[in-house]
């Protein structure tokens, strides 16, 4: 530390790599002890504690080697000595680069080769060019890496959580309300299962949830999990969208099931997947659970509500709650049908609606022919 530049010193957290300014400083007492053949300091008034705290203070005469004893005999040393007063100048600006530095030595010795002295200053010229193109690298470097370490803890959490968890504040749970809630999965899952292999399995489920994925990023939603075959979305929060929570789901819904019917399971390319959806719309809490491996996740009768759309549902429909009926309604431009009242699991009887279509809609969805009908409604 006794090579280090006063301005690094008072810095609790200096550069790792030093400044250029500093290389400057630290170059000027290694000139020192060459040309005095001498320690930094020549003197045993103080420890190097003492010394270095000296250096770090501000003081109007700042705490220096003598550049002017008698190792001075030639005005070549002189000349050098007071480049050295200029190279460990307390103002960094004021201190010469290393490119000046070289100059004025090459002037100081008419062009003579200084053979250490020479060395030393082509190795820290050299340094100092090269210094901020490799920190430039690094830091570069640096930034990729945590750019992908970003884009995954964003894919685990919504942005704005993971934002706070980066800088170490607590994200307390919070309340939604409305929010609307859509949950999916696919009719005949298991026998399907029984007829392939886990591999054909993984493949099948990574081909769907990405056509899935590629799908939803097109609306205010935001992807909780999928468990297996189900797959569960919500709108309305983390981020909250005043109304539109129930249009951007039910829209994000119509495009999923018209996608699903051209959609094709790899090893059985015969077979229509048989996609089963429920909506609701309500309150419900959300918070971040775990440390090992945060989860975003959502808790409330709304939750279980959804998924209850969703088990009492239809393969290929929209199965969709009085609440979220009642939204669309407000929004205007859906057409649904009403279900009339069934039994819903934990609930009672429930009035539901399956939703048909939108206006301005023109992609395919799949066709239905009675049961489950009763009057249709275009909001």
């Amino acid at each position: 530390m006794l090579w280090t530049a006063p301005e690094l010193l008072r810095q609790s957290n200096p550069p790792q790599n030093g400044t250029q300014k500093g290389d400057v400083y630290s170059f000027a007492i290694i000139v020192k002890e060459i040309l005095t053949r001498n320690g930094h300091y020549n003197t045993d008034e103080f420890t190097p504690k003492e010394i270095i705290d000296r250096i770090r203070e501000k003081r109007r005469e700042p705490f220096r080697p003598r550049a002017t004893d008698n190792w001075c005999d030639t005005s070549e040393q002189a000349n050098v000595a007071a480049l050295m007063e200029e190279c460990w100048d307390e103002d960094p600006t004021k201190r010469p680069s290393f490119t000046e530095i070289k100059r004025k030595i090459r002037k100081i010795t008419n062009r003579k080769s200084m053979n250490i002295m020479d060395n030393i200053i082509n190795l820290m010229e050299k340094y100092a060019n090269n210094l901020e193109q490799t920190v430039e690298e690094r830091t570069h470097q640096l930034m990729e890496e945590k750019k992908k370490t970003d884009l995954l803890l964003y894919s685990m959490l919504p942005k704005s959580v993971a934002d706070k968890l980066k800088l170490g504040q607590r994200v307390d749970p919070e309340t939604y309300d409305p929010v609307t809630i859509f949950f999916s999965d696919i009719v005949g899952f298991t026998r399907l299962c029984a007829e392939s292999s886990p591999l054909q399995v993984v493949d099948f489920l990574n081909d769907l949830y990405s056509m899935f994925d590629g799908t939803i990023v097109n609306f205010d939603v935001y992807k909780v999990e999928t468990i297996g075959d189900a797959y569960m979305v919500v709108s309305g929060l983390p981020q909250r969208n005043g109304q539109r929570h129930a249009g951007e789901i039910a829209t994000m819904a119509l495009h999923l099931l018209s996608e699903v019917t051209t959609f094709r399971i790899r090893h059985l390319s015969a077979r229509q997947l048989q996609l089963r959806i429920g909506i609701h719309t309500g309150a419900c809490v959300a918070g971040v659970v775990g440390l090992t491996m945060p989860r975003y996740c959502l808790f409330g009768d709304t939750v279980n509500m959804a998924s209850r759309m969703e088990s009492s549902g239809q393969a290929l429909r929209v199965h969709i709650s009085d609440t979220t009926c009642k939204s669309l309604r407000l929004l205007g431009g859906y057409h649904v049908t009403n279900r009339g009242a069934i039994n819903i699991k934990g609930k009672g009887c429930y009035t539901t609606y399956w939703l048909e279509g939108k206006d301005g809609f023109t992609k395919d969805l799949p066709k239905h022919t009675g049961g489950d009908h009763a009057n249709s409604y275009a909001y």
